[in-house]
């Protein structure tokens, strides 16, 4: 009941018209708070001598002024609906079913929304979607709400009209037309079927006109083979659940070669079911996803040596005899080639080198073994640009022989290595227009730049693999005055359709059979019935073979690769993905040169960890050719073949950037003849890089007891599991006993109603870091930019922690251990451990998702003052941000580091100018999830929003939760399955069997947490 009673401070305030009253009302104190003296300048802050009470005095001024401030809440504009739309309901999410495909990335998903803002990304399940969102799809939803992106037409650079813009190309087109001159239509790969359609009606009404595809990262080769050989230019599909044994050559199947999506197929096979998992082994230059964690046997080698090895393979499968040199690692490659033959059709071999006679005998290989896993029917769509096609405009272009160019979705002044021609020939195009999310590098020198909606705002439809089709729908109006490239080509060609017209009227006619248009909008995909055959004819298979034996080695040779959280670069604006660590080398915002420790050494370059924590390295210069990348850093890259070096796409952007975003060198520059592998000379260069790495700790030293490891041999022999998963032990009465039967508190019955675990198998998690990126959308994670993560004060509510072994196997590295006695001497501890903190030439790699493990006997909740970390009954441990000071006792109680400081107030700040400094960037945010301020600590929640909301709609609709039905972020954005979350008190849930597993183990087990995640021995086939 409320009360109306006013108090009053003074008689004073008993006259309204007083002076004094009105004073204290607008001015809380008499005297200026002298904060501006002390916090006022940061130069001023760090060279600062104040006293320590004159420090209180003022930050207990300017604390008391911002707690009297914060009791009441920001006065915020805001228009209610006058007509509310039926399909919006305050508070409750609605999600879209669409099809993602940039040129670049695709993936089948689902599109959370609230109150008509799409806040997140989430894997799409229904049958037949079967590509589930990497970390990049997932943070595409932030790209959206970019402030940087291109608003409204303009031409020569001055903003105008969409009328102005069509009826200036149409006379263009008009004028060509007339004289015959060329038009070209130059865009990525669309993979659109009704695009596809309206091109081909563009080019009949201009003659002249064609259409040249592009792709930034190329798979020409590849396709001119598969086409060589199958007659049509696309990419073999795979299925690699089907193989037993997966032999890759250069290729990082589960990063982003030929597209990516094979991680969910391939992590079925590596979870050991009857005795059985797949054996895969892995020839590459650079450090790969596929190399890494997921390897049974690792063989760096430089490109060249890896097509004498292929046609070795080639020769031993096929029985072609073919005269190739003596191999460094000739028996192991033998052994390889006869795995392939003993496993027959259960074998599959891939290859990601750039060269057409590579790629012919990869399909030559595998048609010989005839394997499951290789589907030559079953094509892939995602790529296919063209090189020479490139080639020949670039050469049009400087000829002056192009009249009109209209540009899609490409940047070719930034992803050309030889952008100047392109440049200059652009100047002698008659108009250039270009279709951009951004005013890039490109657009800023066409004649038109026109603005693209993003892909939640457009409608399309996407054929990633021939016969399965997906749709993409709107699931927000435009933001800014934009149209798509479809509804462009629809105007320019003298039509009054809109594009949703034209794509209904496509699919209705030509690709729906049995199924409504409005069904294939629900689901967001659409799989044919009719299936396609295609035939290998008589390629020269023997010509290719000894084209490919001449391969020579280079004195250093270069890789250029893809990033898993960057890719081609075209999100370069996403702090997401800037803030988020590699996996393999755990550094964030910035590319570098990888190189192993033996050639750094030949070069002098150094990598160090400074006093502050911080990593440090030299910088070099890279030439390839008459082409030099100065002032690259280094990053000295255990397992990394001698001879070569590695550098990632997609840095070195500046045009439509934030400043903390133009980070890195363009390695486009050194992508020649649009080949991957070049011969590169380096040499060193005065000063030191500062590197913003997350992981100081590189190897786990022989700590058994935080990865667990066996080999498939003794998972399958070895009938008692605590041969191989070990208990920890402590002593009790001098007599020893599984540290999970002691207890310093007394445990309370969990067995009523939910009790949340989380599972995670080492087996199947690749490190993607779909997982990292999903928690940042959903719970309102910050980015704090290179400087504070370099300081250790990153945000990820989630890690993906990254181990090495110093031996060359985990297994030895526990040996070595368990072989130390005493502190000096050989076998001595003290040195024993320190030469253990240098990781292997190939070493063994293993990847660690870590969270909050909410744990049952909390640490963090015994030393909290104020009692604002505490647990449920549900087993999720809670924080009650009103209540937190900011201690940190709980961070430093925490044997799993998992908690985080907000050092900074990280939204509404100009200091962190990233997508919580602007309004268009907060409307990203979950509403569902509190935006912390300055001085409170965070952690993962267990995604509790998440889970009541699953509790609440199922007592809405008067049922109990159905089985696996919780989800948190990180399961839900899991593709391989490595984790899985859920209710162990329901016996039928998954987690509830994960957790009787033999397998199953706890991180830190011995410290007598009693976490509710959970972790599952390693198992390798070796």
């Amino acid at each position: 009941m409320s009360s109306n009673k006013k108090y009053w401070k003074s008689v004073e305030e008993l006259n309204d018209k007083s002076s004094i009253v009105e004073t204290l009302r607008n001015n809380e104190f008499v005297e200026p708070i002298p904060t501006d003296e002390f916090l006022g300048d940061k130069d001023s802050l760090s060279n600062s001598s104040t006293s320590r009470r004159d420090f209180l005095k003022y930050v207990g001024f300017s604390t008391a002024a911002a707690s009297l401030a914060a009791c009441e809440g920001p006065v915020i504009k805001s228009i209610p609906y006058v007509v509310q739309p039926e399909q919006i309901i305050p508070g409750i999410a609605d999600y879209y079913a669409t099809t993602m495909f940039d040129g670049f990335d695709f993936a089948n998903i689902l599109v959370k929304t609230r109150e008509g803002r799409p806040i997140k990304i989430e894997n799409n399940t229904i049958e037949g979607a079967t590509f589930s969102a990497n970390a990049r799809v997932h943070a595409s939803v932030l790209s959206m709400y970019d402030n940087m992106r291109l608003k409204q037409p303009k031409m020569n650079q001055k903003d105008t009209s969409w009328s102005e813009v069509d009826a200036k190309v149409k006379a263009s087109l008009a004028d060509a037309k007339a004289t015959g001159s060329q038009v070209v239509l130059l865009t990525g790969t669309l993979a659109s079927p009704s695009t596809d359609k309206l091109i081909a009606e563009f080019i009949t009404n201009n003659p002249s006109a064609k259409h040249v595809i592009y792709d930034a990262v190329s798979s020409s080769e590849a396709l001119d083979a598969f086409e060589a050989v199958y007659g049509e230019r696309a990419l073999a599909e795979y299925d690699f659940s089907k193989a037993s044994t997966i032999v890759s050559v250069g290729a990082d199947f589960l990063g982003d070669w030929q597209g990516g999506g094979y991680d969910k197929g391939y992590a079925q096979g590596r979870v050991p079911k009857q005795g059985k998992m797949s054996k895969h082994i892995q020839l590459e230059a650079n450090m790969t996803l596929s190399g890494a964690a997921a390897a049974d046997k690792r063989i760096p080698m430089s490109t060249a040596e890896q097509k004498l090895a292929l046609v070795k393979i080639f020769s031993l499968v096929t029985g072609s005899p073919v005269s190739v040199g003596k191999l460094a690692n000739d028996a192991e490659i033998t052994k390889i080639a006869e795995q392939l033959n003993q496993s027959g059709s259960k074998g599959v071999l891939v290859s990601g080198i750039d060269d057409k006679n590579a790629q012919m005998l990869v399909l030559a290989i595998n048609a010989k073994l005839n394997s499951e896993a290789f589907n030559p029917n079953q094509t892939r769509q995602i790529r296919k640009g063209s090189n020479q096609a490139v080639a020949q405009l670039v050469a049009d272009l400087n000829a002056g022989k192009v009249h009109t160019l209209i540009m899609g979705g490409v940047n070719p002044v930034y992803t050309l290595a030889d952008r100047k021609a392109f440049a200059d020939g652009l100047k002698k195009a008659k108009l250039s227009v270009a279709i951009s999310l951004k005013e890039d590098e490109t657009a800023s020198l066409t004649t038109i730049a026109a603005p693209a909606p993003h892909y939640l705002e457009s409608w399309g439809d996407v054929e990633i693999i021939k016969g399965t089709y997906g749709v993409t729908q709107p699931t927000i109006r435009p933001l800014f005055n934009s149209r798509q490239l479809q509804d462009n080509l629809l105007v320019w060609n003298g039509s009054d359709k809109t594009y949703y017209d034209y794509l209904k009227e496509t699919w209705s006619t030509g690709i729906l059979s049995g199924k409504t248009w409005n069904q294939a909008i629900h689901d967001g995909i659409f799989v044919s019935a009719t299936a396609s055959t295609n035939v290998a004819g008589n390629a020269d298979y023997s010509s290719a073979a000894s084209a490919l034996a001449q391969a020579k080695s280079s004195p250093f040779e270069l890789n250029l690769y893809t990033k898993t959280g960057m890719g081609d670069g075209r999100q370069a604006n996403n702090p997401w993905l800037q803030e988020f660590p590699d996996p393999i080398t755990r550094v964030s915002w910035d590319n570098y040169l990888t190189i192993s420790k033996a050639d750094a050494e030949k070069i002098g370059a150094q990598n160090e960890i400074v006093a502050n924590g911080g990593l440090n390295g030299s910088y070099v210069t890279v030439t390839v050719g008459n082409t030099k990348l100065e002032k690259v850093p280094v990053i000295i890259q255990p397992g990394q073949a001698k001879g070569t070096v590695g550098l990632a796409f997609g840095y070195g952007k500046k045009a439509a950037l934030k400043d903390a975003m133009q980070v890195g060198v363009n390695a486009y520059a050194l992508y020649k003849g649009f080949n991957a592998t070049q011969t590169v000379s380096i040499t060193l260069e005065d000063g030191e890089h500062e590197f913003a790495s997350v992981q100081s700790q590189k190897t786990l030293m022989g700590r058994g007891d935080i990865i667990k490891e066996t080999t498939l041999t003794i998972f399958n022999t070895e009938k008692d599991a605590k041969k191989w998963n070990p208990p920890p032990m402590v002593s009790i009465d001098h007599k020893p006993i599984e540290a999970t039967k002691v207890d310093l508190w007394d445990s309370f019955d969990r067995s009523v109603g939910h009790h949340f675990n989380l599972s995670i198998d080492l087996n199947s998690c690749t490190g993607c870091g779909a997982c990292v990126i999903a928690c940042h959308a959903e719970n309102n994670v910050p980015v704090v930019g290179k400087s504070e993560v370099r300081r250790s004060r990153d945000m990820h509510w989630l890690r993906i922690d990254r181990y090495y072994s110093s031996e060359d196997t985990f297994a030895e590295d526990v040996k070595r251990k368990e072989e130390f006695d005493g502190l000096f001497g050989e076998k001595g501890s003290l040195g024993g451990f320190g030469e253990m903190e240098s990781p292997a030439e190939n070493p063994q790699v293993v990847f660690q998702p870590v969270m909050c493990q909410h744990c049952n006997h909390a640490p963090c909740e015994t030393v909290c003052p104020v009692a604002a970390t505490s647990h449920s009954r549900q087993g999720q441990n809670h924080m009650a941000y009103n209540r937190c000071v900011g201690t940190r006792y709980c961070a430093n109680n925490c044997p799993y580091k998992v908690r985080r400081f907000n050092w900074f107030l990280y939204n509404k700040n100009n200091e962190f100018d990233f997508h919580m400094n602007d309004d268009l960037g907060r409307m990203v945010l979950n509403p569902d999830v509190n935006v912390r301020s300055r001085g409170v600590m965070e952690k993962c929640s267990m995604c509790i929003q998440m889970t009541q909301a699953t509790i609440l709609k199922a007592k809405k609709e008067g049922r109990p939760v159905s089985k696996d039905e919780f989800q948190t972020a990180c399961s839900n954005a899991c593709s391989t399955g490595a984790m899985v979350f859920g209710d162990v008190n329901d016996k039928e849930s998954e987690v509830a069997k994960l957790v009787e597993d033999d397998r199953m183990y706890h991180l830190l087990e011995h410290v007598g947490t009693k976490p509710n995640v959970f972790y599952h021995v390693k198992v390798r086939n070796t």
